[in-house]
């Protein structure tokens, strides 16, 4: 059994020990803050421009031609790519849809618009062709009309708009 010189020994240490343990963690504490005070608005900023610039991936994944290209699948129905195409454009969307935090509201509704416009297309287009046409006849008539009106998509409007906010925040 221990004496109770022992005992307030013991009580002793620990409690310098619990101190010292105190210290050094409010020590530390105080570091952090000062350092996170520092690089808080790098991150911020970091985080951003990585926003900026899935989202301009996401505006390259739908935009039309280069969707066309990435989903065609050969033996499906106008009906079946139709159905590919608009579903690869919600996945792509709701796949950066928490990307909308980090940049301006504008940026997103840029990104939203080229999303709708391209349902849009796709479904119209789509609507003129009879129950037994193929996916390589949508896709080619999807081409075409891109071709054809350039103006059209919103694709380079909105990368643009992106690209410039991305840049402004980098100065």
């Amino acid at each position: 059994m221990l004496s109770t010189t022992e005992l307030i020994w013991g009580l002793i240490i620990a409690a310098l020990l619990a101190g010292a343990l105190a210290y050094i963690f409010v020590r530390q504490r105080k570091e952090a803050k000062k350092s996170v005070g520092n690089t808080g608005e790098i991150n911020t900023k970091q985080l951003q421009l990585q926003a900026y610039e899935r989202l301009m991936l996401l505006t390259d994944r739908i935009a039309i031609p280069n969707l066309v290209g990435r989903v065609n699948q050969p033996g499906f129905s106008a009906k079946q790519m139709q159905l590919m195409l608009t579903q690869n454009i919600r996945q792509e969307f709701d796949h950066n849809i928490t990307q909308r935090i980090y940049v301006s509201p504008e940026s997103w509704d840029a990104v939203d618009k080229l999303k709708e416009q391209n349902l849009l297309i796709i479904n119209q287009v789509a609507s003129f062709f009879p129950a037994d046409a193929t996916g390589h006849d949508l896709n080619k008539a999807l081409l075409e009309m891109m071709m054809q009106n350039p103006k059209a998509s919103l694709h380079n409007v909105v990368a643009e708009a992106l690209s410039y906010e991305a840049k402004n925040l980098m100065r």
